[in-house]
């Protein structure tokens, strides 16, 4: 019994592999025809189609949304009831329909056409009725299904699916789309966060951030390490410049060294520093403190003066890993 499994399964892997290997070849002037159409569409594109076909399709619109190009799901059926009128004559329809003759697209496609609607056909008949009304065809005809029966759609369906993803990933490319474009269409996922954050977003404020003066004593500055915790205190001059950093090590140096707590923290400190800037993205702040071996640094601004501090436990509470 497991073998008859297991053979089954293998069988239909293969016959969709067969099939979908079969889809490259296929790729032409239609389908740079309808790849340029999206570029230029002025409004949406809008997916369409019935069955699994229609599943197919919110995929491919989800695709196309998340890499640059305005996409949503119409069902042909809710279109024919009013969302018909979702649809602009700037707009792209992407018709899904293996067999080309969905009764559904009697009525839809005379509606396109009254509206000056562009359609764009994805079919396995090309011959079809909507292949016929559309103005490029994207030909995902199989010579079999992978259901032995011949009837339920699954080499057809993987076509589709794929047939979708060539055209989303040629028309982002296009775009010039980036991962920082991507990621603002993701922004809670985690890349998102390494993208789009910034030093800013993240740094510790106001009374959070540690510093002290250049005069002011060994003391002193002791207790406002102690007081935030964050493992260093930022060393500013009177215009809120930082010329330097006490840490935990400058102190137990400067102890073990026979320095004096009454001395000035500027005697002490670790001059200069490693500094980030508000502005930089969050993922490269940390690949820098990763580098440098360091836990915390300063924020400054673009003059230079201190606005922020940050430690590597808040880039990992941000979700930058």
């Amino acid at each position: 019994m497991s073998e008859l499994l297991l053979n089954a399964g293998r069988q239909t892997l293969m016959l969709e592999l067969q099939e979908a290997s079969r889809l490259a070849d296929r790729l032409g002037d239609d389908f740079v025809l309808a790849a340029r159409t999206i570029l230029n569409c002025a409004g949406k594109v809008i997916v369409s189609g019935m069955g699994k076909s229609g599943h197919i399709g919110k995929k491919i619109a989800a695709t196309l949304a998340s890499t640059g190009t305005p996409a949503f799901f119409v069902h042909p059926a809710e279109a024919l009831h009013g969302d018909l009128g979702m649809i602009e004559s700037r707009d792209v329809l992407l018709f899904i329909s293996y067999s080309g003759s969905a009764k559904e697209l009697d009525l839809i496609i005379p509606r396109l056409e009254e509206k000056s609607v562009t359609l764009l056909a994805m079919t396995g008949k090309p011959r079809s009725p909507l292949a016929l009304a559309a103005v490029a065809v994207l030909d995902i005809s199989v010579e079999r299904e992978a259901c032995p029966m011949h009837l339920a759609p699954t080499s057809s369906t993987v076509n589709t699916l794929m047939m979708g993803d060539a055209l989303a990933m040629a028309v982002m490319q296009e775009r010039g789309f980036n991962e920082e474009d991507f990621a603002r269409s993701h922004p809670a996922g985690a890349l998102g966060a390494r993208l789009l954050n910034r030093v800013h977003h993240l740094m510790r404020r106001d009374a959070a951030v540690p510093q002290v003066r250049l005069t002011t004593s060994v003391m002193d500055a002791m207790m406002e390490l102690s007081r935030t915790g964050l493992g260093l205190v930022a060393v500013c001059d009177e215009d809120a410049h930082v010329k330097g950093v006490f840490t935990d090590g400058d102190l137990r140096r400067w102890l073990v060294g026979g320095g004096a707590l009454t001395a000035e923290v500027s005697e002490a400190m670790t001059s200069g520093g490693i500094t980030l800037q508000a502005s930089s993205r969050a993922v490269d702040a940390k690949e820098i403190m990763m580098k440098r071996k360091i836990n915390a640094a300063p924020v400054v601004d673009e003059q230079g003066k201190l606005t922020g501090a940050i430690n590597l436990q808040d880039f990992y509470q941000a979700g930058i890993l």
